[in-house]
């Protein structure tokens, strides 16, 4: 990932960030070690935070990997709130739920395993909180699935939609920048949303749903 900031900003902000609890710093090793793709703290941070602004009880996730940010999603939803973790891989539904376990927010987390759009069409209702991280090539997609279901005041919500800065050079073409380009252009376009980028890590997408 190329820096969207000079590297000694971007470590002065993660230096800035608290240190993380025992169950977040193993699933941060782990992701290192094996190179799975996590918001990392700042994000996180960021989440929990935009999440807990609102009130969030309910919070579904679009690609949730081993479960870093529904973890975050999770303590900020608090006991009674469920956060909707997706992914394809029974493996990482596994290991998630061990995370959740150790941290104690076990009962707060409903897992689905498959698709992840098939798996929101599946639940009915609105949602606090969407929170957009699948293949890139299925972020249009995932807009336009996600953006009836949430509910007005709420928030949907992207990571990497910067893309190591891929977004703004027109000579990069490739099938993943053209749908984050995409996705950010139909985003901006939706009347019922107000939205923003972050540039934090790899962009973080922030629209608030009108009301």
């Amino acid at each position: 990932m190329v820096p969207l900031v000079a590297p000694e900003l971007d470590r002065y902000v993660l230096e800035l960030v608290p240190s993380r609890d025992a169950v977040l710093d193993e699933m941060e090793r782990q992701a290192a070690k094996r190179d799975i793709p996590i918001v990392g703290p700042a994000v996180g941070t960021l989440l929990s935070i935009l999440a807990r602004s609102i009130g969030a009880r309910r919070v579904f996730e679009l690609g949730s990997a081993i479960g870093y940010s529904t973890l975050f999603f999770a303590r900020a939803v608090g006991p009674d709130g469920r956060v909707f973790w997706t992914d394809a891989s029974p493996n990482n539904a596994r290991e998630a739920q061990g995370y959740f376990e150790r941290a104690g927010v076990a009962e707060r987390v409903v897992l689905r395993v498959g698709d992840a759009l098939t798996s929101l069409s599946g639940e009915p209702g609105e949602f606090d909180v969407v929170f957009v991280d699948i293949d890139k090539e299925g972020y249009p997609a995932a807009l336009e699935a996600a953006a009836p279901r949430v509910r007005p005041g709420g928030l949907l919500l992207a990571d990497n939609v910067l893309w190591s800065g891929r977004v703004a050079d027109p000579a990069v073409a490739d099938t993943s920048t053209r749908a984050i380009r995409a996705f950010n252009r139909l985003l901006f376009a939706r009347p019922e949303f107000e939205s923003v980028i972050v540039p934090l890590r790899d962009g973080v997408a922030i629209a608030r749903k009108r009301t």
